[in-house]
């Protein structure tokens, strides 16, 4: 989209924002009190950054949100479609707002994202559930202020869904949830179609963020509060390969690290086929990219791993793993693994075990494959039997938990820099920092710390958390008695 067809496209946005403040004022009148507005969301990280977005044109509107669905005046679920409990999910939940609705009747519900996209989907709400007011999918997110006003100005479900779009609206409202810490999308859809992933058919296909508008978007977070910042996108690797001035991830990267005030910057998703050696240098170099690397294996058997269409094999996942390593040390790599894809036979899941043995994951997500409708997974014929895959999936579990218990267990009695993130849910004493490497560590501290970093001895190794103590006592000259900071960790 051109600069003024974005100009354009976001004035209209504004108008009918302006629109929907008219139903507010209208709302506020009749109630004494300004409708409230509950944004549920399901899945990934950037299902979180679209509800940050679809957060700030209700806010904009005159809405107040709460968290509490059963207060709300208007519920939008931001929907998964990755596996089928996700829809299960969904669909459970909208027996409970139904039940709401009956309770008041003037309760609008909305439903959005992946999950939509699907035809059966559709056709399973205009059937099964007919108090459902507006349904649209993710391609036209950018027309939720459009969206909600023909939804308030109507009594019919409003069902827009669009099959795909080239358009990237820039610089609409966003609500963030935290003020230290955000999300940025860089890219849009996917192109790989991994045989089993429902999501280019429900994202579409890749769209790069002009790098412009990504710095401009960073800078502004920055001047906002924000330390953190995580570059979003279904394959970042591939970033920028259809821009009219073509630019690698890895450059987008040393364009953010310039931007002062950005303490750390962490992105997702890698696909392994498109890591390239141009990147490991610049996360080598660099002194804010964190040492994490989501880096999914899926399967350890090159024949599952073909018919995945992953296009690698396991020798050469294995030999980009060593590559990383022996660039960046102190790397911490986690992976996404699934058990039971069609024609996975047991000694299918050893060679994943394997892997998972020889690479040392820091943690790995685990999961039982799910047939989506759609895929060309889905109408293989030699689906495995549940039996057989939960046995797979209980042996692999119990080698990854084993194998990442005995990493973080390496980090005991270091001290490490932390982002104090929140308040801890078990003790309120307590609160809980995320350290360059992702792992989570609680420790007492003041809630005034929240969004600060701080120094953490890490006391207690918990398998995938730490409990610790903030070394408060160290000021710039203690900095320099006990050494410099190389990589997030204090050498002495």
């Amino acid at each position: 989209m051109s600069k003024k067809e974005n100009k354009i496209e976001r004035e209209r946005q504004e108008a009918y924002i302006e629109k929907c403040r008219d139903y507010v004022s209208a709302f506020q009148s009749a109630h004494g009190r300004a409708p409230q507005a509950s944004v549920v969301t399901f899945g990934c990280q950037m299902n979180a950054r679209d509800s940050e977005k679809l957060s700030g044109i209700l806010v904009q509107a005159g809405y107040e949100l709460t968290d509490a669905e059963e207060a709300a005046d208007f519920v939008l679920y931001n929907t998964c479609t990755v596996r089928d409990n996700a829809n299960q999910r969904v669909y459970g939940r909208l027996g409970y707002l139904n039940s709401l609705k009956k309770k008041k009747p003037h309760l609008k519900i909305a439903l959005c994202g992946c999950m939509m996209q699907e035809q059966s989907v559709i056709e399973k709400i205009r059937k099964s559930y007919r108090f459902v007011d507006l349904v649209f999918g993710t391609h036209n997110i950018f027309r939720f202020a459009e969206l909600l006003s023909r939804m308030l100005a109507s009594n019919d479900m409003i069902v827009d869904i669009w099959e795909e779009t080239d358009k990237i609206v820039e610089n609409l409202p966003v609500k963030r949830k935290y003020s230290y810490k955000s999300g940025v999308n860089i890219m849009f859809g996917c192109n790989n179609f991994c045989s089993y992933c429902i999501v280019p058919y429900v994202r579409g296909r890749e769209r790069s963020r002009e790098p412009k508008d990504i710095l401009r978007e960073i800078e502004a977070l920055v001047e906002d509060g924000v330390s953190e910042v995580m570059l979003l996108g279904q394959n970042v690797n591939s970033y920028g390969k259809n821009l009219e001035n073509p630019i690698s991830f890895a450059q987008l990267l040393q364009e953010v690290e310039k931007i002062e005030g950005l303490r750390r910057i962490r992105f997702m998703t890698s696909h392994p086929k498109d890591l390239s050696d141009e990147l490991i240098d610049v996360m080598r170099r660099s002194t804010k990219i964190c040492r994490h690397l989501h880096l999914p294996l899926q399967a350890g058997s090159d024949r599952i791993l073909e018919a995945m269409n992953r296009r690698y094999t396991k020798e050469q996942y294995l030999a980009l793993v060593k590559k990383l390593k022996t660039a960046i040390p102190d790397i911490a790599i986690t992976t996404d693994l699934i058990v039971g894809f069609p024609g996975e036979t047991p000694e299918d899941v050893e060679e994943t075990i394997d892997v998972v043995r020889k690479v040392q994951f820091d943690n790995a997500f685990t999961f039982i494959y799910s047939p989506r409708t759609g895929t060309p997974a889905a109408a293989m014929e030699n689906q495995v039997p549940e039996k057989t895959v939960h046995e797979g999936f209980d042996k692999l579990l119990s080698v990854v938990q084993e194998t990442a218990k005995e990493r973080a267990a390496l980090l005991q009695g270091k001290v490490m820099e932390a982002l104090v993130e929140e308040v801890n849910e078990q003790d309120p004493a307590f609160v809980t920092g995320r350290l360059g490497n992702n792992m989570l560590v609680h420790f007492k501290a003041d809630r005034r710390l929240v969004g600060k970093f701080v120094m953490v001895v890490l006391d207690t190794c918990h398998g995938f958390y730490y409990t610790g103590r903030m070394v408060d006592w160290l000021s710039e000259t203690r900095h320099t008695r006990l050494g410099k900071m190389v990589d997030n960790q204090w050498l002495n």
